[in-house]
């Protein structure tokens, strides 16, 4: 069991440079596999036109899309594991609605509160940094819910509401927004992953580590978790410290990718059934890495089927991750149905 295991990693790591290369390949020019190899072989004073598109605007945007598809997947077990409801996501914390109440304000709010948050539009910086305090402000909200609420099913229901609210205060400020920032707002949700530069994508990386750390060192919370409470709690196990570590650890990871990437739907809620179908097993040392490398390569996918090759059109990448989101959420609730009746 455990050789398959490994043969399964070995070849989904093969599979994840291959379609990192596939992806970096395809665009609106063509770039040949010999290219990509080439431009991290030449010296940087000698590259091509083409060389320069790869290092400077594709390289990061595929590495971005392995940061948010690995990342969304890790966030998406997490809370799956933590709540046990298979269709939780990263979402169910309100820290997602947290970074988009953050960004509404900046985008929405100018036309309440005036010029000053105009004037920070201008800022490139000010999408990432808005969207960061609103996730970390909503973030503070359910550590201190947690810390005095013993039922973890509470939490979820709270994050839900937190939710709502983030939902409710962003409608107020649609209603008195121009159509033009009602159109900025909607395309950040659309969510991208080709707008980052070399500087964010070290920021993006650095805060993506310490998240995956969190969750690395969850792994025996989680795993403990799957017995129940009360038994965790017979075998020695501290349940509102591990619940502590999972949810920064789904902070982390969550709200920083919808603060550098935009709200992507459905990838932390299918990612972790699909790693099920293919590694039949609950033992999260190895559902993390799997999920990490399932993550990445539906997300570089669906990255891949977004810039429609050859053409100057990219489409929403949102759209392409609920395409295949969506059926897999559908399926989950039919099999369960037919499992309950």
């Amino acid at each position: 069991m455990k050789n398959n295991y490994q043969y399964s990693f070995i070849i989904l790591i093969i599979l994840l440079v291959v379609l990192c290369c596939v992806n970096i390949s395809l665009g609106s020019i063509s770039i040949s596999f010999n290219t990509i190899i080439d431009s991290f072989l030449v010296d940087s004073s000698d590259y091509s036109s083409k060389e320069y598109i790869i290092q400077n605007y594709r390289l990061p945007k595929a590495i971005t899309a392995i940061l948010v598809g690995s990342g969304l997947g890790i966030s998406g077990l997490l809370m799956q594991t933590l709540f046990k409801n298979p269709l939780a996501g990263p979402f169910v914390l309100g820290i997602t609605s947290g970074a988009s109440l953050g960004v509404a304000l900046v985008i929405l709010g100018s036309g309440i509160f005036g010029g000053f948050l105009a004037t920070f539009l201008l800022s490139k910086w000010s999408l990432v940094i808005a969207a960061s305090i609103g996730s970390f402000l909503v973030l503070l909200l359910v550590l201190i819910v947690s810390s005095k609420v013993r039922d973890t099913m509470a939490i979820l229901i709270i994050g839900l509401m937190f939710g709502s609210i983030t939902s409710a205060i962003v409608s107020v400020l649609s209603y008195f927004s121009s159509a033009e920032q009602l159109q900025q707002y909607i395309f950040w949700g659309f969510g991208s992953l080709g707008d980052l530069d070399w500087t964010e994508v070290k920021i993006f990386s650095l805060i993506y580590t310490i998240g995956i750390l969190f969750s690395v060192a969850s792994i025996k919370g989680l795993n403990t978790l799957l017995l129940g409470q009360n038994y965790a709690k017979s075998l020695g196990l501290n349940i509102k410290k591990s619940r502590l570590i999972i949810i920064i650890a789904t902070s982390l990871l969550a709200g920083t990718i919808t603060a550098f990437a935009g709200p992507i739907a459905f990838i932390g809620l299918a990612i972790p059934h699909i790693t099920r179908q293919v590694f039949n097993t609950s033992n999260h040392k190895i559902l993390l890495p799997a999920v990490f490398l399932f993550g990445a390569i539906i997300m570089l996918i669906c990255d891949s089927i977004a810039q429609l090759p050859n053409t100057d059109y990219l489409l929403p990448i949102n759209a392409i991750t609920s395409l295949i989101g969506a059926p897999v959420v559908v399926w989950l609730l039919v099999r369960q149905r037919r499992m309950v009746f």
